[in-house]
């Protein structure tokens, strides 16, 4: 344990400072154990290890901050729409979850700054953001619990960074949307898992859309469904920019 916290402090050593201040002003209070968060800001393309050689990233604390992050989104939504259905709270959950919500709630409370990893092949880690936001609150829920957790991301973080009208009124269903779209024009569209990418603790899914068997756009997520959400977003908006779909 304290080779594992001295190879992360010498890590974090340079800008220390600012990462303590960035989690007093997210948390607003001192972390107990900052070496979890400083694990949970070494994404896995980022070579480093222990004293024992083992090697250390976010990976663990991304999957244990998925399932505490939705737990609580799933208890927010249930308090904030009393009177709505399984349906909706569901899609909502799913819209606030998503890897694209995510990146940018972590650009916006500036996660992103903070983010250890390798410059090679960037383009690939789309994902990485919203993955380490996951990270911070497996982070969070092991340092302080799970009801200080609900409160730093339901009322401080939500409140302030989710604009959650908004989020209601997006047609966030891509996939539904081209395979309609496909319906029209009297065109097949599929979509196909062509890899699955081993990691550390989870798998991640690369799905592709194919229009009448052309392949199309592909995306990466940790579930099938949303890398076809993924996916279907990122073919529709390119028909649109192409003009192929007007709407």
């Amino acid at each position: 344990m304290l080779d594992f916290a001295y190879s992360l402090r010498n890590l974090f050593s340079k800008k220390d400072k600012e990462l303590k201040l960035f989690l007093k002003n997210i948390l607003g209070c001192k972390p107990k154990n900052i070496s979890v968060y400083r694990l949970a800001l070494i994404h896995k393309s980022f070579i480093h290890k222990d004293g024992k050689g083992n090697k250390m990233n976010n990976e663990r604390l991304e999957y244990l901050g998925d399932t505490v992050l939705s737990t609580i989104v799933g208890d927010y939504l249930f308090k904030k729409y009393p009177y709505q259905g399984e349906g909706f709270l569901t899609e909502m959950r799913s819209k606030i979850v998503s890897r694209a919500s995510l990146n940018k709630l972590a650009h916006k409370i500036g996660l992103s700054n903070h983010i250890k990893y390798s410059k090679d092949n960037f383009s690939q880690f789309l994902s990485m953001d919203g993955d380490a936001f996951e990270a911070i609150v497996g982070a969070m829920y092991l340092d302080k619990g799970y009801d200080f957790t609900y409160n730093v991301i339901a009322k401080k973080i939500f409140s302030i960074y989710l604009d959650i009208d908004t989020l209601e009124k997006t047609d966030w269903n891509y996939k539904s949307k081209i395979i309609d779209w496909g319906q029209k024009t009297k065109q097949k569209i599929s979509f196909q898992v062509v890899e699955t990418i081993e990691t550390y603790s989870r798998k991640q899914y690369k799905v592709q859309v194919f229009i009448d068997e052309v392949g199309s756009e592909t995306a990466i997520d940790f579930s099938i469904k949303a890398a076809e959400q993924l996916a279907a977003e990122k073919t529709f908006k390119k028909l649109q920019q192409e003009n192929i779909i007007n709407e």
